[in-house]
Order: C-alpha cells, then sequence, then structure tokens
C-alpha cells in the first residue's frame, strides 16, 4: 500500500511546487487507512492548507488507493 501512495503523492507534488510548496510522506498506517503527510514551503503555512489536503492530496489518494480512508497533515 505505500508504493501506491508513494506514486499518488507523486501525481499531485506537480501541483503543489506550481504555488511553491511540496509534500513528504510521514507514513502509512494499513490497518486504519489513514496516510499522513507533511506539507512543506508555501503548502506549510498557507492559510487553504486544510482545504488543499483534504480537497486535493486527500481526493486523489482515495481515487488512486481505495485502501485510503483519511489523509492527515503532520502538525496540522
Amino acid at each position: 500500500m505505500e508504493d501506491k501512495v508513494k506514486e499518488a503523492i507523486n501525481k499531485v507534488r506537480p501541483m503543489l511546487q506550481a504555488d511553491g510548496g511540496d509534500i513528504q510522506l510521514v507514513g502509512v498506517d494499513a490497518d486504519t487507512g489513514v496516510v499522513t503527510v507533511a506539507l512543506q514551503g508555501a503548502c506549510g503555512c498557507c492559510p487553504h492548507a486544510a482545504m488543499t489536503l483534504k480537497n486535493g492530496v486527500e481526493t486523489v489518494l482515495k481515487q488512486e488507493v481505495p485502501e485510503v480512508k483519511e489523509v492527515v497533515a503532520q502538525g496540522m
């Protein structure tokens, strides 16, 4: 599952990098389906980070990896 999540994150990374940010995979809990990421750069301090996380990153990860139930940001 972690390899699939990494591939999916690589699909959303260019969108984040275009706005001066990035994303790092922190961990995958295969038992609960929770993926933890760290938003970096401009995305780490953006007031819209929570929306980006849920409406962007989480949506793509759930589409690409059906086992993903939730995406959470470390430190948010």
